[in-house]
């Protein structure tokens, strides 16, 4: 759905800041719509990072077709620099246990190799 709509539509070929009410728009345009789809492939649209990004510098809104409409205000902007953050925080937070986890799995393999050694040096032969 979200490929049919990029394919269709300029704004969201371009990843522009949308429109309050495109789903509206769309179901003008698109009377046979699923309406469960399309709001999930909005939700995915708009949460991506790429509009995301888009959202926390723009200044308008577009229209289906690329057209310039209503201003894009500072708490809507705002609201895209903070999930961005929970983003890249939640990001970083993930990386940090995955390099966690494989020092200790390391620490675990050297310590068994000690133990090893240690129980074959002092093994009866």
């Amino acid at each position: 759905m979200l490929k049919q709509l990029q394919q269709q539509f300029a704004a969201f070929r371009n990843c522009l800041p949308l429109e309050i009410g495109i789903d509206k728009q769309l179901l003008s345009r698109m009377p046979g719509l699923n309406r469960k789809l399309m709001r999930a492939a909005l939700g995915i649209h708009t949460g991506s990072m790429r509009y995301l990004r888009a959202m926390e510098k723009a200044t308008v809104r577009y229209d289906l077709d690329g057209k310039a409409g209503a201003e894009v205000t500072d708490t809507h902007r705002q609201h895209a620099k903070e999930l961005l953050q929970q983003r890249f925080k939640k990001e970083a937070e993930r990386k940090k246990a995955e390099r966690d986890a494989a020092a200790q799995l390391e620490a675990d393999r050297k310590r068994q190799e000690k133990l090893e050694q240690l129980a074959s040096k002092f093994s009866r032969k």
